[in-house]
């Protein structure tokens, strides 16, 4: 296929892509100083070739919240800071099941079940750990979303265990380079994440890990975290843009410290750095970016949305996301579940109806993958 932007270091890489040939730091490194709309053009007709013209949504319910001993600095939900959030225990498999039909009625082909600690431990807390294994079982049998976690770092045999449970895909973001995450967590270290991502991976699950824009790191430090996450090798990368939540460390300022530029860049770098994977818009679009820019990311190489709340903010319209796709030219992915996006956009048009994440309880709301 022959395909000009006009900006050689853009068409040689998409050529490269395009032959098969997977493209390194240094690609990357050129790649993310060139301007948004060569990139842009670039890593959509990458995206048309790889992918299948859909999006494909996913939804989470923050199933257990607040009081977590880790100190990652973009995080209402540790116990480091003060941020008034509301806190409480793992919400129990049935609750958790509520959600994912809520999910699976709002057009989500996958359902992220997410306990905010540094890692739910089978050894030290039997009774939770067999809540989360029960709630996967009833997500697994009684939906036609695709079951999905993020519960911290695992130990082998948990991650064994969930994958002999059916557990699809195992998130665990790595929020940012091996050089700037100093800067961002202190309690435990990159490697740590590294290891859980390898070890779900080993055990037959497929991953779900990527980053957070905007909390100081340079545009090095995100080709090196697309990089990092070449090496480990994943199917969804989550490109989340910081929301600053009051009391956080980075709760100071009213927006992330990135530019809009410089947000369809990466997504655009990460596309032709990741070409099969689905690049995924997560937490902090609709504070970043206006409604009527939120179809952009899916003209610069995204095929993939996080729909409804976050883990303790809220989200966006299901409804509203599907017009989204829309307006990029897209359609939402119907291969797990299949739904009426019609039926979808109608139903929060006229009843305003609670969406899929943190609302399986009065005031469970959400935010940013942790």
């Amino acid at each position: 296929m022959v395909y000009e932007t006009g900006n050689q270091t853009v068409d040689d890489a998409v050529r490269r892509v395009l032959d098969g040939e997977t493209l390194d730091r240094t690609d990357g490194l050129a790649l993310i100083a060139q301007p948004a709309d060569a990139l842009a053009a670039g890593a959509d007709l990458v995206r048309r070739e790889f992918s299948d013209g859909t999006v494909d949504a996913c939804s989470i319910v923050n199933a257990k919240a607040g009081d977590c001993a880790e100190d990652c600095g973009f995080c209402a939900q540790s116990a480091h800071f003060d941020t008034g959030i509301d806190t409480y225990g793992f919400l129990g498999p049935e609750k958790v099941l509520e959600a994912a039909k809520r999910a699976e009625a709002d057009g989500a082909q996958r359902f992220g079940i997410v306990v905010a600690e540094k890692g739910v431990s089978k050894e030290h807390r039997p009774d939770e750990w067999n809540e989360i294994v029960e709630a996967i079982r009833l997500v697994r049998d009684e939906t036609d979303i695709e079951v999905d976690a993020s519960l911290g770092l695992l130990t082998r045999e948990e991650a064994d265990e969930l994958a002999s449970e059916g557990l699809n895909h195992y998130n665990h973001n790595i929020e940012t380079s091996r050089r700037y995450f100093p800067e961002v967590v202190g309690t435990h270290d990159f490697d740590d994440r590294l290891k859980t991502l390898r070890r779900a991976k080993n055990a037959g699950m497929d991953l779900c890990a990527g980053v957070i824009l905007g909390m100081g790191e340079s545009p090095t430090d995100r080709v090196d975290a697309a990089i990092e996450l070449q090496g480990i090798g994943i199917s969804s990368l989550p490109i989340n843009i910081l929301n600053p939540v009051a009391g956080t460390p980075m709760g100071d300022r009213d927006h992330a410290a990135i530019s809009k530029p410089e947000v369809l860049k990466t997504i655009a770098v990460y596309r032709l750095l990741h070409p099969e994977s689905r690049v995924r818009l997560t937490g902090g679009r609709e504070v970043n970016l206006a409604p009527d820019e939120q179809h952009l990311p899916f003209e610069a190489g995204a095929d993939g949305i996080l729909t409804g709340d976050y883990l303790t903010t809220e989200g966006q319209d299901p409804g509203d996301d599907i017009e989204i796709m829309e307006r990029a030219g897209l359609e939402p992915n119907r291969a797990v579940n299949e739904f009426d996006p019609e039926a979808v956009k109608a139903k929060h048009r006229d009843t305003d109806p609670d969406t899929a994440v943190g609302t399986a309880t009065s005031n469970a709301t959400t935010e940013l993958d942790d």
